[in-house]
């Protein structure tokens, strides 16, 4: 491994508090961050995780951020680790460090994992990944979805993404008791609609009430990219009833009525 060096207690302090500058420099990091026992990725993890829960949200913790993504540290790995640290100590924390990994982590024209430029910048648009193509269940979406999974204790949180026009199938969110769906709209333009009601237009921060037993479909405007976090509220017998396709006639009618 390569050795650590650090100079900012120096460059910094140097004249003015020249212990603290010789403990930041040569013990916090010439001794322990080049200490054995533990790999440096986890080092950057533990530290991340402790600056976060203390609330640290300055350019130190943006150094530790840079620091982690050269050792390793993937947009996937860290958007996982701040979500689950965020549940511990606090949701406006959580939104605080997103902001800051979101700009180190934000990939570049050059390097960018998506081929398709609307697809970047939807991408750099919002804090959690796009994900996956989302094959599984792709015989129930017309057109083409990716799915992050973002959380899998307590209750289930999916990052679903749709490419433009892209939209599932009619459905209904089925429990004998309990049930149903949350979405909270993350990036892009969006719809909604429940069986013989108006279509109801999505932006980033609105908020949908599924309640179970109500058949209804959701997904991207004709020209938009959309992104929504899933959250299965709990109930008992859960299970999703996938039903026919929404006809273009359908869409077209939405679109039309969510820009009027």
């Amino acid at each position: 491994m390569e050795k650590i060096v650090q100079t900012a207690g120096r460059d910094a302090l140097a004249g003015f508090a020249d212990d603290f500058a010789h403990f930041n420099d040569d013990i916090l990091f010439g001794e322990n961050w080049n200490n054995l026992d533990i790999d440096i990725k986890t080092r950057c993890i533990v530290t991340l995780v402790a600056l976060m829960s203390s609330g640290i949200t300055d350019s130190s913790l943006t150094y530790h951020l840079q620091n982690a993504k050269a050792h390793g540290l993937s947009q996937k790995e860290v958007a996982a680790i701040i979500t689950h640290v965020g549940f511990y100590v606090g949701w406006p924390k959580a939104w605080a460090v997103f902001h800051l990994a979101k700009e180190i982590w934000a990939p570049g024209e050059g390097d960018a994992p998506y081929e398709d430029a609307a697809m970047r910048a939807h991408a750099r648009s919002m804090l959690f990944p796009i994900g996956q193509a989302n094959d599984t269940y792709a015989a129930y979406f017309t057109g083409k979805s990716y799915l992050a999974p973002v959380s899998q204790r307590q209750v289930a949180v999916h990052n679903v993404t749709f490419e433009p026009a892209c939209r599932n199938n009619w459905h209904i969110h089925q429990a004998s008791a309990g049930g149903g769906q949350v979405l909270i709209c993350l990036a892009g333009a969006g719809l909604y609609q429940e069986w013989q009601q108006t279509p109801i237009a999505l932006k980033p921060g609105d908020v949908v009430h599924i309640k179970a037993g109500v058949k209804h479909w959701h997904g991207a405007k004709k020209e938009d990219w959309f992104s929504h976090l899933a959250i299965e509220v709990p109930g008992m017998d859960p299970a999703t009833e996938w039903l026919e396709p929404v006809s273009d006639e359908v869409y077209e009618k939405a679109n039309q009525a969510a820009s009027s």
